[in-house]
């Protein structure tokens, strides 16, 4: 015999189960409070920031400078000073969009200069041929760091610490803790200060060195975005285990992430050369961080795999408005680093904060 009281019990959680359905449905369909709203708005368009941030800093930098700040000298100046620290951006950033990190990257900057002057101004071999073999230095330090991070296993942080060093050391070792007289260079391979000349419009002075980062930043964009090795990059920086179930060569791409970003390393060799106008082995001493903050204020994020590499163009260019106008506003240089360690927090947190959004 049936029970048939257990069918009106049936039928009411039946339609409890509807009415929590529909309190899920509309929970789900709710309406973004604005808030929300701006944080999707940034997580689908995370250069968005760095850009707001830019404008700002110009326009309150402008209003407190004067008209010193937007003189076209002045605007093509701050272009010109973070060339080479733009361009080291580049480099980082690719290490960067794989959740990685490269704490080498300057030091190879000054180890392929240091190469490229001792054999075109000490050892007679043609500027050309020099900085060609300064190129591929540059790519086999890349590869070195990839070969370490994907093949031995070892956590990018600790193997660009250790081959910082090993770099560092052989910029000294090579160069004899010497630097290259610009007087030497001048007058045994003038090309390899190519990137000093400039080009006059009016007042502004546009550097080749500050054209060069601007080049370097499209090309990097256009392979990031437009080929199927950005894609990859991407992939991998967002989730390694599931870009290899993919069918995505993880390694290889990692490599070949490391060996650009090497080259890109060399390529501002060249511009730092122009833009000091002489080659000492202890330059940029703080490039690394200085790249890195213009990649961490340029929106990529340090997890990996989200952010536009024109981000750190931004970035770069950011902490050179803040450099700038704070200088012309009086402000002591203590307080210019001051200011840009809380650029930095604020850049992290509002990361963190649109890694949040919510469906």
């Amino acid at each position: 015999m049936s029970d048939t009281s257990a069918a009106p019990k049936r039928g009411q959680d039946f339609e409890q189960d509807l009415d929590k359905s529909d309190r899920t449905v509309a929970a789900f369909h709710r309406k973004r409070t604005p808030m929300e709203t701006v944080q999707h708005v940034l997580h689908g368009n995370p250069t968005l920031v760095p850009v707001i941030v830019l404008l700002v800093a110009v326009g309150v930098f402008g209003l407190i400078a004067g008209g010193k700040f937007f003189s076209a000298f002045n605007l093509t100046l701050i272009m010109q000073q973070v060339s080479i620290i733009g361009i080291l951006a580049a480099a980082q950033s690719l290490i960067i969009l794989t959740a990685g990190i490269d704490l080498s990257v300057a030091a190879i900057m000054v180890l392929m200069s240091v190469i490229a002057g001792n054999l075109a101004v000490y050892m007679g071999v043609p500027a050309p041929l020099a900085i060609l073999v300064a190129l591929a230095g540059g790519a086999g330090a890349g590869l070195m760091n990839g070969f370490l991070v994907t093949k031995v296993k070892l956590p990018p942080f600790i193997t660009t610490l250790g081959t910082w060093s090993i770099f560092y050391a052989l910029n000294l070792w090579l160069s004899g803790a010497q630097s290259i007289r610009s007087q030497d260079i001048d007058a045994e391979a003038p090309l390899l200060k190519f990137f000093d000349e400039n080009i006059a419009i009016g007042a502004a002075r546009i550097s080749y060195g500050s054209i060069l980062m601007v080049v370097v930043f499209a090309v990097l964009w256009y392979m990031l975005n437009k080929t199927a090795w950005g894609r990859h990059v991407y992939a991998v920086g967002d989730d390694k285990e599931a870009a290899e179930l993919a069918g995505i060569r993880t390694d290889r791409t990692l490599m070949s992430v490391y060996m650009v970003a090497g080259i890109v390393c060399a390529i501002a060799a060249w511009a730092s050369i122009g833009r000091v106008g002489s080659i000492s082995p202890q330059a940029f001493y703080e490039g690394n961080l200085q790249s890195i903050t213009a990649v961490v204020v340029g929106g990529i994020s340090l997890f990996g795999g989200r952010g536009s590499i024109l981000g750190a163009l931004f970035g770069a260019l950011i902490v050179g408005v803040f450099n700038s106008g704070l200088r012309l506003a009086g402000v002591d240089v203590l307080w210019q680093v001051f200011a840009i360690g809380w650029l930095i927090i604020i850049a992290v947190a509002i990361d963190q904060w649109i890694r949040k959004v919510s469906a």
